[in-house]
């Protein structure tokens, strides 16, 4: 009996041990089943990134044309439907043919994303909108695409474009949509995979991948403004040698790079304060800060313990700056600075009132502007609505901005008792820049309102002059299109800012500053201005220390005399003037009158006489300087020339040095010629 139970309990643990490897052989089946089907899904979408599952996508979604053929068994026998279609749109068909359907139609109409296909689809995945007779709409209408970033369905096919094109300017790709973009605002990536890493001027800053797109990005950068930044770093550094140290502002940080700059390379003499409205702007200036150990006033100040120590020598930031999130204009309310740089995108206007509110006596305001679209005459009434000026498209089209902003900065200053003094204007492609120094006072308040006078412009032949009171519009101008033609032929333009537009002695000391930094890029560009700013040629301009000591700075206004009997007050210009030194001011610049510039430029292309070659351009300027004619280049066009000769003196120098095409026609082109002068 014991053995019988014996072999009972054997047999019966034989079985027991022979289904449970009957169940692990089912359940190692059907593993393996899961695991195939999953290294095939991850084959098919091999080239997709890892934080986005293929059990997230839509089977319309594909990265290889074998991804879409194996939704269905084409090696089978039989009839087979189409998995993207209905069976209304497409019947079940044979495997050949079903392999055509795919290649033809769904894998060739598709709109592409970061190496990923979304064919096009005629499931009824949409929630369509019922006719008015109550039935859904079919056909065509059915069709669609499936988003690879957000699975939202879009009809056309330009619709899915534009909405992926803001899916990337907001920053959000395929990865970051499944939830790892945020591990990556909160820490910078040192690989930059996330990040690109730009350097400029010594000075690196972490860039978004919609860091082109404005309209879209907080984080906006521009790689065509950095003729720009290096202007506005020359000018801050110019003050920073008159005074030490001095309270900077850049109102819109962006990624912070201009503010960055400033404290990296100014060191002690500047104190920086960085503000964006922003808090990925704040997030993104705090990483570049610590990207260039640079310490953020009120932020982290470094390891502390037994790790000091060793990282004392890595960890000692070279600058300090101040990083605040706070609008523009409640911070120049709040705070006063020797320095702004205003650089909002578009115009600035709406932040001038506040700038001049609060800034120091003979501080200095930087305001970049790039609504392009107003300031160039191609939107007159936005002109109108933010510049309170009337202007038309001319040929001197860019000065004529410039002049704007000043006269926009010279009534925002006016409304605050404060008077402003031109040290430079630039007119580039894309941006003006214009950078004032402020003076204190109702005198010097007056003085540059009374500098804001009507422009009249004839629409013929394009002469100008400023508009003196008193003066009716026809008699002002020298030419007489208004009697030889009928009609009216002279507008008004402005108001507009008839003073000069660069000071000699400033721009002398930014080259100065340029060629300290290495600034290699921006010093033809600052020669270029020094030239039109006391109307000479390069040939004559004199750079060294000998040019220098023949400037008398009075602390407002620096110009550039040459006579030796006002040299001898260059030794009592060494500090800033108070008192009745400092009210004497406007006295000096009257005496000096007769040492600015000639407003506006003529284009030698505009004004080219038919039939007729012209000289070279540096063999005009030579000419006109013969005539007794003071003469130099502009860089608001590389074609215009600034003389304080008329339009008709001008025209007739041109006809005199210019050469008829043809020998034989000479007569009739020089009758001509005289007619048209």
């Amino acid at each position: 009996m014991a053995e019988l139970k014996e072999a009972g309990a054997a047999q019966q643990h034989q079985e027991d041990g022979g289904a449970k490897r009957d169940g692990a052989t089912g359940e190692e089946a059907a593993a393996g089943e899961v695991q195939a089907a999953e290294q095939s899904e991850a084959a098919a979408d091999s080239d997709n990134k890892p934080s986005t599952t293929t059990s997230d996508r839509h089977i319309s979604i594909q990265t290889k044309l074998e991804g879409l053929e194996m939704l269905v068994d084409l090696n089978g026998a039989g009839r087979k439907s189409c998995p993207l279609c209905p069976e209304e749109k497409f019947k079940a068909c044979y495997s050949h043919k079903l392999r055509r359907h795919l290649q033809n139609l769904h894998w060739k109409v598709y709109v592409e994303f970061e190496g990923s296909r979304m064919c096009i689809c005629h499931l009824s995945c949409r929630n369509l909108k019922p006719s008015q007779s109550g039935d859904q709409v079919s056909g065509r209408h059915m069709a669609h695409y499936h988003c690879v970033v957000c699975s939202v369905t879009i009809a056309r096919k330009t619709d899915m474009i534009s909405h992926l094109k803001r899916h990337v300017n907001k920053g959000e790709t395929e990865a970051s949509y499944s939830g790892s973009s945020d591990v990556q605002f909160e820490e910078p990536a040192p690989s930059g995979q996330a990040y690109e890493i730009m350097k400029e001027l010594g000075t690196n800053v972490q860039l978004l991948p919609n860091h082109t797109t404005p309209q879209k990005s907080d984080t906006y950068f521009n790689r065509k403004m950095k003729a720009n930044r290096q202007l506005v770093f020359c000018s801050l550094a110019v003050l920073a040698e008159e005074r030490n140290p001095i309270e900077c502002l850049d109102a819109f940080g962006a990624t912070g790079i201009m503010g960055l700059q400033w404290a990296k390379h100014l060191r002690t003499a500047v104190r920086v304060t960085i503000t964006d409205i922003s808090d990925t702007c704040i997030k993104m200036i705090k990483e570049n800060c610590e990207l260039n150990n640079i310490r953020v006033d009120g932020g982290s100040r470094g390891p502390r313990g037994p790790e000091k120590a060793c990282c004392e020598a890595e960890a000692t930031p070279v600058a300090t700056v101040e990083v605040a999130k706070m609008d523009a204009n409640v911070i120049m309310h709040l705070r006063p600075f020797d320095y702004i740089h205003l650089d909002p995108f578009g115009t600035a206007v709406n932040y001038l009132d506040a700038a001049f509110r609060n800034i120091r006596n003979l501080g200095i305001i930087s305001v970049t502007s790039t609504d392009t679209g107003s300031l160039y005459a191609k939107s007159p009434n936005v002109t109108q609505r933010h510049y309170g000026c009337h202007i038309v498209r001319t040929e001197y089209y860019k000065e004529l901005a410039a002049r704007m902003v000043v006269a926009s900065l010279a009534r925002a200053a006016a409304r605050c008792n404060k008077g402003i003094e031109v040290l430079l204007a630039v007119a580039l492609e894309h941006f003006v820049l214009v950078v004032v120094r402020v003076l204190r006072g109702p005198t010097q308040a007056d003085e540059s309102t009374k500098k804001l006078r009507k422009l009249v412009h004839c629409q013929w032949c394009e002469e100008r002059v400023f508009l003196k009171l008193g003066n009716m519009v026809d008699d002002t101008l020298p030419c007489n299109c208004h009697g030889s033609l009928p009609g009216k032929t002279a507008v008004q333009l402005g108001p507009l800012w008839s003073g000069a537009l660069f000071n000699t002695g400033f721009l002398r000391r930014m080259l100065s500053a340029a060629v300290q930094h290495s600034m290699d890029d921006i010093q033809p560009l600052v020669k270029t201005l020094i030239c039109e700013s006391e109307c000479t040629t390069l040939k004559s301009l004199v750079h060294g220390s000998s040019a220098l000591t023949n400037q008398v700075e009075c602390g407002v206004v620096i110009k550039t005399l040459q006579s030796g009997e006002d040299g001898g007050s260059s030794d009592q210009a060494g500090k800033r003037k108070s008192g009745e030194d400092s009210g004497n001011v406007v006295k000096k610049l009257k005496a000096d009158a007769s040492l600015e510039h000639p407003p506006f430029y003529y284009s030698i292309h505009r004004h080219s006489i038919r039939g007729m070659n012209m000289p070279k351009l540096n063999k005009f300027l030579q000419y006109l300087t013969e005539a007794g004619f003071r003469v130099s280049r502009t860089h608001f066009d590389p074609t215009g020339v600034r003389t304080d000769a008329t339009l008709q003196q001008f025209k007739s120098v041109l006809t005199k040095y210019s050469a008829p095409t043809c020998t034989n026609a000479g007569a009739g082109a020089q009758a001509s010629a005289e007619k048209t002068v």
